[in-house]
């Protein structure tokens, strides 16, 4: 009911849910960033025609996140930090985190990579249990403290324009995010470098398509340039398959 009220005041998305080429939920998506960011509707109502819900969903949270400044934001992330537990009516312990994306980034994709591997094995053994389920026993082989490397790729990326990590702060539509987090201050990417590995990527000096490789082996650049994903956005690699947003078990 409230996403309707609000859909009322969004003429064209209103239209949309009326016609049905929206869902309520995609429509409550489009409504919450338009109400954050005026004008941002009919971008969002384009990527929900070529999107899944998750494309949709982060789209919308790239566009009210970058409405706000990256210090506020990230001192908001900060006290909002969290971690419940509980047991639920089956008697399972269930859970949730809210973690700042400079942390929540790399302890998630610390976790893909050890879910993916326990998933292949599990597969290669008969197993028929979904991804979700080997998730779980991931999980519980991290806290244990097993787990092996991400075999030579970072748990976190950060990219920022080097004129922004020069001068301490971004300007206008400056890069300075976390790839598969978002947006956070320059200050965390510069603590973060102080032990990191740095590579140095210039937007469109390199041509990617005259690499040629044959066999599997990805060659560093590729990667890079691969894990990046959009040389606009640089959010990390997804699916390319239109209405897929897939993430994960990528080739």
């Amino acid at each position: 009911m409230a996403t309707a009220r609000a859909a009322a005041e969004c003429p064209a998305t209103d239209a949309a849910l009326t016609e049905g080429r929206v869902s309520l939920a995609q429509a409550g998506e489009i409504v919450r960033a338009e109400a954050a960011v005026q004008g941002s509707e009919d971008a969002l109502l384009q990527v929900a025609a070529t999107q899944g819900m998750a494309g949709l969903r982060e789209e919308a949270r790239r566009v009210v996140l970058g409405s706000i400044d990256r210090d506020e934001l990230h001192r908001r992330q900060v006290l909002a930090r969290s971690v419940r537990h509980w047991v639920d009516g089956e008697g399972m312990v269930a859970g949730q985190f809210r973690l700042p994306p400079e942390v929540g980034v790399p302890f998630v994709n610390r976790l893909d990579v050890e879910t993916d591997r326990v998933h292949r094995a599990a597969r290669r053994d008969g197993s028929t249990e979904v991804r979700e389920a080997h998730a779980a026993d991931a999980l519980l082989r991290l806290v244990k403290g097993g787990g092996r490397g991400r075999a030579g790729r970072a748990d976190v990326v950060f990219v920022c324009d080097l004129t922004a990590v020069a001068r301490g702060h971004t300007h206008g539509d400056e890069v300075c995010d976390v790839v598969g987090g978002g947006p956070v201050p320059v200050g965390v990417v510069r603590a973060a470098a102080v032990d990191a590995f740095v590579k140095v990527v210039v937007r469109d000096g390199t041509k990617v398509d005259t690499i040629v490789h044959y066999g599997r082996h990805i060659p560093a650049l590729l990667r890079t340039v691969l894990e990046l994903g959009d040389p606009e956005r640089f959010d990390g690699a997804v699916c390319v398959e239109e209405g897929c947003d897939r993430r994960h078990d990528l080739e």
